[in-house]
């Protein structure tokens, strides 16, 4: 396992059906924003290791749409998609995301790209789905794995100059 100089942090509010991903790099905003519009980067990173992820539309923009599948051993294990609501160039990103297993749970997303001190990025995902009951599956689902595994393969990405 790879060690990380940043955690991840993923809080679950208690008042309200939201989850909250944070999580800093050692890369400035621009770099690490590229690294979730461009397709081929986005491939890369996101998700556990031991998965592959495979784009099958993607179309960052304002108005834009999204998809992708993971794999494992060639076999297709899951799929998302969304919307890209707003793309705001290096501050900004809001979609929505979809579980195709789930078509109903919709979560809109609002992506921050923070500069902090020293060059550095703080990365806020704030994730609004339906109902307690849909954020508690979430969250039960394992994507803890996927998120934090995902954002250490997008550190060591970043750290070689993408």
């Amino acid at each position: 396992m790879t060690m990380t100089k940043y955690e991840t942090e993923i809080v679950a509010d208690e008042k309200v059906p939201t989850i909250e991903i944070i999580r800093e790099f050692d890369a400035a905003p621009e770099q690490v924003f590229r690294a979730h519009v461009d397709p081929e980067l986005y491939a890369q990173w996101v998700g556990p290791r031991s998965l592959t992820t495979r784009i099958t539309r993607w179309d960052a923009r304002t108005g834009g749409a999204w998809a992708f599948a993971n794999d494992r051993d060639g076999e297709e294990i899951a799929s998302f998609y969304g919307s890209f609501h707003e793309v705001r160039q290096n501050e900004r990103i809001v979609w929505t995301f979809t579980y195709e297993g789930l078509p109903d749970g919709v979560a809109l997303e609002t992506l921050t790209f923070e500069e902090v001190e020293g060059g550095r990025t703080r990365l806020r995902v704030l994730s609004v789905v339906s109902d307690f009951e849909a954020r508690d599956g979430m969250l039960a689902s394992g994507m803890d794995v996927g998120v934090k595994e995902g954002y250490d393969k997008l550190a060591e990405l970043l750290a070689k100059g993408a």
